[in-house]
């Protein structure tokens, strides 16, 4: 190991070697140091359970904090059911309290393996929670896998489609245009297109959606569709990841916000619980936030019930 060095040089996402990772840790590497943070959170998320297994029966703490979090948390909220495993027989604690007041344990009983740790007492889901969860697991099924990069949409509360298109005094489009728009969306110049939406009824609301750009999630579309409701927006920017916007009673709340995501550190227990649910599933997260509960994809995959074309205004000073 080169002086100063810390053992783990060029690893970057390869953290399924137990063999070179046994290898680096022989000559010096450092258990408890790697450059982006710890090694054993690292591995949680992107390593193999014989590597986790490795790291943790080399370190001072199996539970030791990185950015307020446990690696055996790190295992859970990103899926990784052998790697937590792997932790809980290496000693680390799944009732340990972490964000939002929630262990790795119980956080797990709202996920798909609820069975992953024996349950302490008194450590279950409320009925409230089980009945999020729940809903979650219908939710990202009803909606399922489809790609929606470079996607905005914006998810209303309490409101259907004809309120939506009344709030946004938008004007019915000809499918012929919108069609010829649809075969190749980035063939035209965004003025073009910018004002052309789709918008459709679901239960618990309606979803305002354009499949090639961002305007949904613009402010000025967001509080009006707001006023008197709650409205998540996200855009699926092609180049900077999922964007994500919260207007309430016709005002913007929260901006660039990273639905799917994961738990941050400040969020509360309800927080933490739906960025659990939808990890990784930003319109998903979008819908629930909202409350909207649709039954399959068409609301965001299209066709919607309807395409509008939105007037021409300034949407960015509301």
């Amino acid at each position: 190991m080169t002086p100063g060095s810390d053992g783990w040089a060029d690893m970057g996402w390869k953290w399924t070697d137990v063999d070179d990772v046994r290898r680096r840790l022989d000559e010096g590497a450092d258990p408890e140091r790697w450059g982006g943070g710890r090694p054993l959170h690292r591995a949680a998320v992107f390593g193999s359970p014989q590597v986790v297994a490795e790291l943790a029966g080399r370190v001072a703490d199996v539970d030791a904090l990185e950015n307020g979090v446990t690696a055996l948390w790190e295992a859970v909220v990103s899926g990784k059911p052998h790697n937590a495993r792997a932790l809980a027989a290496a000693g680390a604690d799944p009732w340990r309290p972490s964000i939002g007041g929630w262990s790795p344990g119980r956080l797990s009983l709202a996920g798909p393996t609820p069975d992953l740790f024996p349950v302490a007492e008194g450590a279950g889901l409320t009925d409230t929670e089980r009945a999020a969860a729940q809903e979650g697991r219908r939710l990202t099924a009803a909606l399922g896998r489809f790609h929606y990069e470079g996607t905005g949409l914006a998810c209303v509360a309490g409101i259907d489609a004809a309120e939506a298109v009344r709030r946004l005094e938008a004007a019915p489009v000809a499918d012929g245009i919108v069609d010829e728009v649809l075969e190749d969306p980035y063939g035209y110049d965004m003025d073009q297109t910018l004002q052309i939406v789709g918008v459709t009824t679901v239960p618990g609301g309606c979803v305002v959606t354009q499949p090639w750009g961002y305007a949904p999630q613009m402010p000025g579309v967001l509080t009006r569709l707001s006023a008197g409701t709650v409205c998540y927006g996200l855009y699926a920017n092609p180049k900077s990841g999922n964007q994500g916007s919260i207007a309430r009673h016709g005002t913007v709340e929260g901006w660039d916000l990273h639905p799917g995501g994961g738990p941050d550190e400040n969020d509360t227990a309800e927080e933490v619980l739906s960025s659990y649910l939808y990890h990784y599933n930003a319109v998903a997260y979008s819908c629930a936030f909202a409350g909207l509960r649709p039954t399959d994809s068409r609301a965001v995959a299209g066709p919607p019930d309807v395409w509008v074309k939105l007037p021409r205004r300034d949407y960015w000073s509301h």
